[in-house]
């Protein structure tokens, strides 16, 4: 065994399984394990994915919120122990690979359209 072979599996051991597919634009929530004094707990961070790097046990995603007008972002390692869980709320429609412009934008200018589903639109149909 080579020494990629060894990183190999040792990263293939501390990936996650549950994780749902990601992509830029969506509304996630993500889960994150905080210490505080001797208590553990976990706090929810909601916000769009401006942007995702790297692959395998380094993927990062780059979450965006705003909060009481100001601009928060958090760059999470998908992988780590740290996050306690990854929900997507809506599919974003976007056309860029990086959302970086949302940060000079304000108010309703940083909404981003939601993607309808192909099976969500063809049970509207049927109603």
């Amino acid at each position: 065994m080579n020494a990629q072979e060894i990183i190999r599996s040792i990263e293939a051991a501390q990936m996650k399984s549950d994780l749902p597919e990601i992509r830029i634009g969506d509304q996630v929530r993500v889960g994150v394990r905080i210490q505080e004094g001797g208590k553990e707990r976990v706090q929810a961070f909601e916000g769009t994915v401006i942007a995702a790097r790297n692959s395998g046990s380094n993927r990062t995603i780059t979450v965006r919120k705003t909060f009481q007008g100001i601009g928060v972002e958090r760059v999470f390692l998908i992988h780590s122990p740290r996050i306690e869980s990854i929900k997507v709320l809506r599919r974003g429609k976007v056309r860029r690979a990086k959302l970086f412009y949302l940060r000079d934008r304000v108010g309703k200018a940083t909404r981003i359209k939601a993607k309808v589903d192909s099976k969500e639109q063809s049970l509207e149909q049927l109603l």
